[in-house]
């Protein structure tokens, strides 16, 4: 088991490792000694995977627990979804003491934490993410959201998780195609600043990735998180490819995974840094044949014109 301790303004752990997430009520119990109530957030795919267990675990501590389940997939991770949360948790009376349990991949933690963020002004949230992407990456920083037709998270809130429970059990009932979408981000983390990680994936691109990269990369993102809380510099770094990506992921209508949008835009980036003689072409050609090994596309069907207007709508 890894513990990583984030110092933001509000300061919290990420514990990662096999059965971690049995620790969240215990958590909830005792460091959030006010809340009485927990509500659930979970899709219609996880919550029969992984949220009953927790729900039952919660009830056993003592609190009042509900449970709020969405349709899986960023298409509900919208505004409509958003306001039925918000009155999910006025209709269940949570109070501003009471607490947010987001069970889910990047869709849910967005959500979740957004409504965490806003209802009454605020109140607490704990993250337990389901997929290697939440993992990596969506669970950690504090950045919560929905998107809208213009574009992706373009609405949303700095809001941080009082704690992160990263169970890498969960990691074996995510699809292939799950997979593949957190690979995306781990592979922005190689590109970033982990040589040792990226010379491991050149070796092996499809080999799994263990609680030692997980840790790693969570590491990596509270390093420049807690420099830069809200995004103000260093921060935008964590975007890598991120611009082309949501660009490609918006003009797909979302049927183009976030993580595997975000390895086609760090290839398109990687080009377009090469061009512009600001990364050696040995380099971009190791990141566009690493891109390919993985399995990702490193190039997109659609043309500059539309990425360009879809790119200026992005946050």
């Amino acid at each position: 088991m890894t513990r990583i301790h984030i110092q933001t303004a509000t300061p919290y752990e990420v514990t990662v490792g096999d059965g971690v997430s049995e620790q969240a009520p215990e958590f909830i119990r005792t460091e959030l000694r006010r809340a009485r109530k927990a509500a659930i957030v979970t899709d219609s795919i996880v919550d029969g995977l992984h949220a009953a267990p927790l729900f039952n675990e919660l009830a056993a501590a003592g609190f009042d627990v509900s449970k709020f389940v969405f349709p899986a997939g960023e298409r509900s991770k919208n505004l409509a979804t958003y306001g039925e949360l918000v009155d999910f948790l006025a209709a269940h009376r949570l109070d501003r003491t009471d607490v947010v349990v987001a069970v889910g991949g990047g869709v849910t933690g967005d959500l979740a934490g957004f409504a965490a963020a806003t209802y009454k002004r605020g109140m607490a949230f704990v993250q337990i993410p389901t997929s290697l992407l939440a993992m990596v990456d969506s669970s950690v920083g504090g950045k919560t959201g929905v998107d809208l037709g213009a574009g992706k998270n373009l609405v949303g809130a700095f809001h941080q998780p009082c704690a992160v429970f990263c169970d890498m059990r969960f990691l074996a009932t995510l699809p292939d195609d799950w997979r593949m979408d957190g690979m995306g981000e781990v592979l922005k983390y190689a590109v970033l600043g982990d040589a040792n990680l990226f010379a491991k994936l050149e070796k092996e691109p499809l080999a799994p990735i263990g609680e030692c990269e997980i840790a790693g990369c969570i590491g990596m993102k509270r390093d420049v998180v807690e420099k830069d809380e809200r995004e103000g510099n260093v921060r935008k770094l964590l975007n890598l490819g991120h611009t082309f990506a949501h660009a490609i992921e918006m003009l797909s209508g979302y049927s183009i995974s976030h993580g595997r949008a975000v390895a086609t835009g760090i290839a398109m980036i990687a080009r377009a840094s090469a061009k512009l003689g600001l990364l050696p072409e040995g380099d971009c050609a190791r990141i566009e044949s690493l891109v390919s090994s993985m399995g990702y596309a490193a190039h997109t069907d659609f043309t500059a014109a539309e990425l360009a207007e879809a790119v200026l709508g992005d946050k």
